[in-house]
């Protein structure tokens, strides 16, 4: 199972989510979030730590894209976008409004990450939705959306994903991760395999 942690903003977060298992961090690159952070600060938390580093983007061009991945020194984009990523590591994220919802065509994408829907919100809104959504794709997915140590293993359970994503249910405030809180949530997830 791969546990993401996201909206990671200062290096005491990162390392404690790595020291409690968490196997990706995410970076948020979205100006208008309360986690955002440049690439260059992306580096400096991201440094030394063995973990898939993701970066969060909204509807930015390749180019940005690849500046920024590059000059963070990350591993993958994750991508709130209607455009395919040709040639860059992509995880396309969506946000699911209604049950009907059906993934974009994105032969790109490595996988698809599933978060509850926001007006206006990308990412860290607590949102949930129907996890059993996610079980209708042959493609690997990554659970989002108002996840928690409560809720992970019954999202997991229902939707059968590749991997969960975590953000504000694990924060004191955002951008300020709750390390008990988030230490729990990757306990349960991870004890969701057994």
């Amino acid at each position: 199972m791969m546990v993401k942690i996201c909206g990671i903003t200062n290096r005491e977060d990162a390392e404690a989510a790595v020291d409690a298992g968490a196997t990706a961090l995410g970076f948020n690159f979205y100006r208008e979030s309360p986690r955002f952070v440049t690439p260059e600060r992306a580096a400096e938390l991201a440094g030394r730590l063995s973990v898939t580093k993701v970066g969060i983007f909204v509807n930015e061009t390749a180019d940005a894209v690849e500046r920024a991945l590059q000059t963070a020194g990350l591993d993958i984009a994750q991508v709130y976008s209607d455009s395919s990523f040709r040639g860059l590591r992509t995880w396309r994220a969506c946000r699911v409004e209604s049950p009907d919802f059906a993934l974009p065509e994105d032969d790109n994408a490595e996988a698809f990450l599933l978060d509850g829907f926001s007006r206006g919100v990308y990412g860290g809104s607590g949102q949930t939705f129907r996890w059993s959504i996610a079980r209708n794709f042959d493609r690997p997915i990554v659970l989002a959306g108002g996840l928690d140590a409560a809720n992970v293993r019954e999202a997991i359970e229902q939707a059968k994903p590749w991997g969960v994503d975590a953000c504000s249910r694990i924060e004191k405030s955002p951008g300020r991760k709750d390390h008990e809180r988030m230490k729990r949530f990757i306990e349960a997830a991870l004890a969701s395999e057994l």
